[in-house]
């Protein structure tokens, strides 16, 4: 497992450079949040423990554990000057739940997408299969919940209502638009649910649990809102443009299972509007898929059409939303690394 250093922050974090006691708090915390969600995953069983701690061993970003430990530092008394406590036990214990369960939806969009990878490792149902797959997700999903069961009724209602709505957004995208519904609301659907609404109540839960008012509350969720949808459409612009050294995951997955993103939607929509070159792609989108080749070739239609720098500007506009979203708080060093937060989600590259 890898540990958390100044150097994995994500990138950008630098505007924190002169502030070192609070660097060197975000990196402990991490460090000790880490370590408790290693020790959440820990089963007597060993099947279970070698299912459930198969992904959180090959890594990951973390995310919404550093979301969620920022979101808490708001109310800090020293936060104008970087001079801010080590958040609390419920926090870190909250940041680990709400890690869990991401971890545990990584599982299932797997086991449904027929994803061959994931975070450089075989996804758990080709390690395994689909049930023990699936079991492995609900496993952590029933880890996140203890631990949420420890919190306020209020973070309790919080997660499970996101819970709700991680379903619904991969019920949407199983399910596909109704005959009625635009295809490019339906995907935006799609990702707030499954994305978008997990970052907004890490943000949520982590200001909330700090003891910060409700008005910073209120901004910090829109904020994980924002985020979370600036963080899906960059990944999927991602997983069609990015080597699959760098992402983790092998490029195109989406492509080869059919799932419209972005990039795709856009295409189609200049393609009925008679652009041939998007039409062309679109042909190689919708023909078979089933060898790399074929796969590389549509990869290279969509990559070098004009639609894919449209897609980027889009995805750019959540971000500038998400900034947006806290004009209003404080300036502080904290306020500045959740602009930095924000930037890396849309510019990084995997």
């Amino acid at each position: 497992m890898t540990e958390p250093s100044i150097a994995s922050l994500p990138a950008g974090f630098s505007v924190l450079d002169d502030y070192p006691d609070l660097l060197a708090v975000l990196v402990e915390s991490l460090s000790a949040i880490e370590e408790e969600l290693a020790e959440a995953l820990r089963n007597a069983d060993e099947l279970a423990e070698a299912t459930t701690r198969h992904l959180l061993d090959a890594g990951g970003k973390r995310l919404r554990p550093l979301l969620a430990v920022l979101a808490s530092m708001l109310a800090d008394p020293g936060v104008a000057n970087g001079q801010v406590h080590a958040p609390s036990e419920n926090i870190r214990s909250a940041a680990v739940a709400l890690e869990l369960t991401h971890l545990a939806t990584l599982y299932h969009d797997d086991v449904m997408d027929e994803a061959d990878m994931r975070r450089g490792v075989p996804a758990a149902h080709k390690q395994w299969n689909n049930s023990l797959a699936i079991l492995a997700g609900d496993l952590i999903f029933a880890r996140a919940s203890m631990r949420m069961s420890q919190m306020s009724a209020e973070v309790i209602r919080v997660h499970a209502q996101t819970f709700e709505s991680l379903v619904m957004g991969q019920m949407w995208e199983t399910v596909g638009p109704r005959a009625d519904q635009d295809r490019l609301d339906h995907y935006l659907a799609v990702i707030d649910g499954k994305t978008a609404s997990l970052i907004a109540t890490t943000a949520h839960i982590g200001a909330l649990l700090g003891g910060c008012s409700s008005e910073v509350v209120a901004m910090m969720r829109n904020y994980g809102h924002n985020v979370g949808m600036a963080f899906q459409l960059a990944d999927d612009i991602i997983d069609l443009v990015s080597p699959g050294e760098k992402s983790g995951k092998v490029p195109g997955t989406d492509l080869k299972e059919r799932v419209p993103t972005l990039p795709t939607l856009l295409l189609r929509q200049v393609a009925a509007e008679g652009d041939q070159s998007a039409q062309q792609a679109v042909a190689l989108i919708d023909g078979p898929l089933d060898t790399q080749e074929q796969v590389n070739q549509a990869l290279e239609a969509i990559a070098t059409h004009p639609v894919l720098e449209r897609a980027w500007e889009l995805t750019r506009v959540w971000e500038r939303k998400a900034l947006e979203s806290i004009e209003n708080l404080d300036d502080s060093p904290i306020k500045q690394a959740l602009i930095a937060f924000a930037h890396y989600v849309v510019e990084r590259q995997n």
